[in-house]
């Protein structure tokens, strides 16, 4: 055995995990789970050990092993299958569908979409949920999920209503019981509760039980909520189904090439309307769990107009110069949502407050691209993989935390209320004109035919040009 792979034999842990074996360029040219890493890879390099011509080819071309911990084996398989499919090692055999976790598929090509657990996972256009490895766990989340949104369960639409529909598991799309647009909200809504976003689903489903209530639909105005008290108090079945995200964080590590797990990430984020009232967050991460009392939010003092990277810059500096003089200890990796011009500013930013050696990578929004100081290309990520998963989650929250605090700014805005005020401006124009005039002024000057050209009615134009002048006067 040569002396470089022996000691990095030595140095693998003896507990369960995945083994990449990588060629002289640093290629993945096989992937493999082991219960105890180090008693599994020394047995491929063990003197007097009987290999076939396949085997002796690959321990051959082996230059050096990565390996990913994980809490038990067969957390393993679920990763050795990602990265197979991520990689292609030229060494590893096909994976058989069969023998992977299963996933909930929603199908959403249908009229009438349904949910079920499967083992097989294939280009269908249908959504896949997964894979999960506690497979009780997971029947018991599918028993609760039928309950609280209904969809059909037969493969064949009946031509009349089973006993599902009498149990209140099913809203009867098969006698027309429930319209096409009302079996598309529970659609949604199932969707936001399997991908963790239960307090927009919250939200959507109050005011869904108060618009029902307002029209005198008092029994759609119980079933929703009831269906508001089962959610409140089932815990996310995705918090207990998952194990830890250990092996996210090795396989971090890896990607970007990092000396130590990155524990602790801090992820930075923009909200504003054309440069108005800009704000930034910052979320802390802790072994891939929010630490939400670490939270920070930052209302933009320095940047001006429309510059993203302005913004970027000032509230990395605002953030690590308090850091630095309160003597906190630094985060393991930054990310900051955006691409490789946001990654730029943030880490000249740390250079000059002389944090050279903090690891800085971006995610692009478009391909989901991370974007890193050493790499010239970005490092691709699979959708689905649990790393990617991973990353945006953590990214996602960011958003909503900047997103919520500029929401909040904008609703004690004095010009916000006046623009809503005005007959005929909703919402969605006052969003409109935020947009395409970026300040008051820009508004206050308008004709009616430049409010016409971004998409303003004319009765409403009318209205916004004589409530400005009308203000003058």
């Amino acid at each position: 055995m040569r002396k470089n792979i022996a000691s990095k034999v030595k140095s693998l842990p003896n507990t369960s995990g995945v083994y990449k074996f990588l060629d002289s360029k640093k290629k993945i040219i096989y992937v493999g789970k082991a219960r105890r890493l180090r008693q599994r890879v020394s047995s491929y390099f063990r003197v007097g050990r009987a290999r076939d011509s396949r085997l002796e080819l690959l321990v051959g071309e082996v230059r050096d092993i990565k390996f990913i911990r994980t809490s038990s084996e067969s957390e393993a398989l679920i990763f050795e299958a990602g990265l197979i499919k991520d990689h292609s090692p030229k060494f590893n055999i096909e994976l058989k569908d069969d023998k992977s976790y299963p996933f909930l598929k929603l199908t959403i090509g249908d009229k009438y979409p349904r949910l079920f657990m499967t083992r097989r996972r294939t280009n269908d256009g249908a959504l896949y949920y997964g894979p999960y490895v506690n497979v009780k766990l997971l029947k018991e989340a599918l028993s609760f999920m039928k309950k609280v949104f209904p969809l059909r369960t037969c493969v064949r639409i009946p031509k009349t209503v089973c006993l599902e529909y009498h149990i209140d598991q099913c809203t009867g799309p098969c006698e027309r019981k429930i319209s096409d647009k009302e079996y598309r909200d529970i659609v949604e809504q199932l969707k936001k509760f399997l991908e963790g976003k239960k307090d927009d689903l919250l939200s959507s489903l109050e005011k869904q039980m108060k618009y029902f209530s307002s029209v005198q639909k008092f029994e759609k105005s119980i079933s929703v909520k009831k269906k508001i008290e089962a959610l409140t108090a089932v815990r996310q079945f995705h918090d207990r189904a998952r194990y830890p995200v250990y092996g996210e964080l090795d396989e971090l590590q890896h990607a970007l090439g990092l000396s130590k797990t990155p524990m602790v990430i801090e992820c930075f984020d923009i909200s504003n309307i054309s440069g108005q009232q800009a704000v930034g967050s910052m979320v802390k991460f802790v072994a891939g769990v929010p630490r939400k009392s670490e939270y920070r939010k930052f209302r933009i003092r320095m940047a001006a107009g429309i510059d993203d990277y302005s913004m970027i810059r000032e509230v990395v500096k605002r953030r690590y110069s308090r850091s630095i003089a309160e003597g906190k200890s630094m985060p393991d990796v930054v990310l900051i949502d955006g691409g490789r011009g946001h990654l730029s500013v943030a880490i000249s930013e740390l250079r000059e407050l002389g944090l050279r050696d903090v690891p800085v990578v971006s995610i692009a929004k478009e391909y989901n691209h991370l974007y890193t100081k050493l790499r010239q290309h970005p490092i691709k990520l699979s959708p689905g993989s649990r790393l990617l998963l991973l990353i945006q989650r953590i990214r996602d929250e960011a958003h909503r935390f900047a997103v919520t605090y500029h929401r909040s700014l904008r609703r004690k805005d004095k010009f916000d209320t006046e623009l809503v005020k005005i007959k005929g401006v909703g919402p969605v124009y006052e969003k409109l004109l935020l947009e395409k005039f970026g300040s008051k002024d820009r508004i206050d000057k308008a004709t009616t035919e430049d409010l016409r050209k971004v998409g303003v009615n004319k009765r409403t134009a009318r209205a916004i040009v004589n409530h400005f002048k009308n203000s003058a006067q």
